[in-house]
């Protein structure tokens, strides 16, 4: 452990809760572990709706979830600005409990910058860690530009202006922050999302999820229109109304096209071959993710997702789960020959993919043993937390 009492680390979060949001946890546990103090502000939900506790040393600050805006500039400043009311609200709590030397500002949004300069001239510096490419979110998720695309690019901008140095969820982001964040390689540091091994280890699984299928074939993560799960459903009729396998699929996650793919299921009267598990947690995930045979990104091809690591695709790996996704520049880059690639956006391809892993038992085995193994040698967290100490090695080297 390296001491670190005079550094205080604030981390702002606004999209999911601490310590759900696994990438914030691992990073502020690391932190903590290093020997920062370590202070969370977060909205609640999901079960984490005390306004204050403290876990595992992490000071952990919640505010009301705001609502989640859907389209329209009005929607998204009604958002945000709850967000940022409680943001500063918070901040100065926690200010007056013990200052803190630097803002961690996990986007999206991209606002976390406003709180950034507001406590600069007490000597504060600002850490940018970039989850999302804010502006092909927007246009992935509502198939547009106009006004508030712009906008969006303008607070990235202002982000990475803000920003001393900035952590790069993979390659891909280090290149944008550098090229058009403008900001010098120096400050800019890799820090990729992984599951921690330790936890997320190969078993039996509870293989109740298979409801006598011969194939369990699963999907963990956000349930969203940019998610493609509209190709996955596309991509399930085919293979139980054409190709006749005996699969099921379970579904674990939530977000906002839930109903929709509910109801595009019971359209095509597959409702016997899914089962929707909601949110599963910590144990209850890893046994359910056991059970499957195969692992689904369905993730379609855009900027966005190009561009950007798919943590389920990294959960599926952990647990020696061969994947099955859209061919990808990140997607490729995590699992190698751990996947096998469909066609871009191609429902009937990927269905095909499945099939020929439904088909070859023995090739399943060897690509999650290779999966897992790549994980262990190259991607985990451990590999990580270096570059995140590296990161914050380099910001308070920097002149305030």
């Amino acid at each position: 452990m390296t001491d670190h009492p005079d550094r205080h680390i604030l981390i702002v979060v606004e999209n999911l809760p601490v310590p759900l949001d696994r990438r914030v946890w691992l990073e502020a546990t690391t932190l903590q572990n290093a020997g920062y103090e370590v202070s969370v502000i977060c909205p609640m939900g999901r079960g984490w709706d005390q306004e204050y506790e403290q876990i595992e040393g992490v000071h952990i600050y919640r505010y009301p979830q705001p609502f989640e805006a859907h389209s329209g500039i009005f929607a998204y400043a009604r958002e945000y600005g709850h967000a940022l009311w409680h943001w500063f609200k918070l901040a100065e709590t926690i200010w007056e409990r013990r200052p803190f030397d630097a803002i961690q500002g996990c986007n999206p949004p991209d606002l976390v910058f406003l709180l950034a300069r507001w406590y600069r001239k007490r000597g504060v510096r600002y850490v940018f860690d970039h989850h999302d490419v804010s502006p092909e979110l927007f246009e992935a998720k509502f198939g547009r530009r106009g006004l508030l695309y712009y906008l969006i690019r303008l607070l990235e901008r202002m982000t990475f202006n803000t920003a001393d140095v900035a952590i790069a969820t993979n390659d891909s982001f280090r290149a944008i922050a550098i090229a058009r964040g403008r900001m010098y390689p120096s400050d800019v540091f890799t820090v990729r999302s992984a599951p921690k091994t330790d936890t997320f280890l190969p078993a039996t699984g509870d293989q109740s999820y298979r409801k006598g299928a011969a194939t369990l074939i699963g999907y963990v993560g956000v349930i969203g229109q940019q998610e493609g799960m509209d190709l996955l459903v596309r991509a399930a009729d085919y293979l139980v109304n054409k190709a006749r396998a005996n699969v099921h699929f379970l579904i674990i996650g939530f977000g906002p096209a839930h109903r929709d793919m509910i109801r595009d299921v019971a359209r095509r009267r597959l409702e016997d071959r899914f089962t929707f598990a909601g949110p599963l947690y910590d144990r209850a995930l890893v046994d359910a993710l056991n059970a499957i045979d195969i692992g689904v990104a369905p993730d379609p091809k855009n900027p966005m997702n190009d561009v950007s690591t798919m943590n389920k695709v990294m959960e599926y790996m952990t647990l020696e789960k061969p994947v099955v996704q859209f061919d990808l520049t990140e997607g490729r880059v995590s699992a190698g020959p751990a996947s096998l690639y469909a066609k871009p956006n191609d429902p009937i391809d990927f269905a095909l993919k499945i099939e020929v892993l439904i088909d070859k038992t023995s090739m399943r085995w060897d690509m999650g043993w290779l999966g897992r193994k790549r994980v262990l040698d190259q991607l985990s967290w451990a590999h990580s937390v270096p570059n995140l100490l590296a990161a914050y090695a380099r910001l308070f080297e920097k002149r305030p």
